[in-house]
């Protein structure tokens, strides 16, 4: 029988409803099909950590030991392998086969595998992220599939009103309107298009032996740089969060990165306001922490 984290399902049920439900049911016959088609002759137990997708370390009948994945196809996860591809392993892990129908990737097995969270040092963890990023930061194919984020802002300006009022009006509206109008002019900003990462941080950077750290799963979206170097400087602070470190870090990593540090703590921000109104909505995460997150961008950089 299929052992699912339970992570994996509770996130699937709460974020996704009966859709997460469906393919949770559908995800043991999908494997079955995904064992025939590339020949996998062990499958091993699921990772933990993760609470999006089915990540298992699988034994091919050619040999290989690699790792297979299956996500539930939305917005984020779509165009996963698209962002693999383009990569081609310089800086992530290498795409080796990929079946978009089902959602499914063959992914080259990372060992020892350990996180750069659990670096010691985490300035030089920073250092080594930064640089990873920056490397991934290529320009997109001149056609391609990804979302772009400047739509995505203009989806946030949009939707975050309805949102906040489902919610229960969670924080105060001045935040919400700072949050608007902030992704009104994102949504302006379509001057740089790089492929972008949604869901980058230390934890999504494994050690290796074909290099030293490789970036895995990645949310892949097209824009600007400052988006998910936002998301890194999320997944650093701690929980209870002080102006002068968050200061510090976002200068820190928009002076690694060559990017505005104002720039920077905008996104974060705005990625604040719209995790603590999907926490709120959904019962997942921390939507108090969130909104400190975003009361400390706004007051370190005169947001509001």
């Amino acid at each position: 029988m299929l052992s699912v984290p339970e992570s994996v399902v509770r996130m699937q049920l709460a974020a996704n409803g009966e859709a997460g439900r469906a393919w949770l049911a559908e995800l043991p016959r999908l494997i079955d099909e995904l064992r025939e088609l590339w020949s996998i002759v062990e499958i091993g137990p699921a990772f933990e950590g993760g609470c999006v997708a089915y990540v298992a370390p699988v034994l091919c009948a050619d040999g290989r030991q690699v790792v297979l994945k299956v996500n539930l196809a939305d917005e984020e996860t779509d165009c996963e392998a698209d962002a693999l591809a383009v990569w081609n392993g310089d800086g992530a892990v290498r795409l080796l086969e990929s079946d978009p129908g089902r959602g499914a990737m063959l992914l080259e097995r990372l060992e020892p595998g350990t996180p750069l969270a659990a670096y010691p040092d985490r300035d030089t963890a920073i250092d080594i992220a930064c640089s990873l990023l920056r490397r991934l930061w290529v320009a997109a194919p001149a056609t391609h599939q990804f979302r772009l984020v400047t739509a995505l802002a203009r989806q946030y300006a949009n939707n975050f009103p309805a949102k906040y009022v489902e919610a229960g009006r969670p924080f105060a509206e001045n935040l919400l309107d700072t949050a608007v109008e902030l992704c009104r002019q994102f949504a302006q900003n379509d001057a740089v298009r790089i492929i972008a990462n949604r869901d980058f941080h230390l934890g999504n950077i494994l050690a290796a032996r074909r290099e030293p750290w490789l970036v895995i799963d990645p949310k892949p979206l097209v824009g600007e740089p400052a988006f998910d170097a936002a998301h890194l400087i999320r997944s650093l602070l701690p929980d209870q969060i002080a102006k002068p470190e968050f200061e510090r870090l976002v200068s820190t990593t928009a002076s690694r990165l060559d990017l505005p540090a104002q720039r920077i703590a905008a996104w974060v921000f705005v990625r604040s306001i719209e995790n603590a109104l999907w926490a709120t909505v959904t019962g997942m995460g921390d939507d108090r922490w969130d909104v400190t997150c975003a009361q400390a961008a706004a007051r370190s950089f005169h947001l509001l």
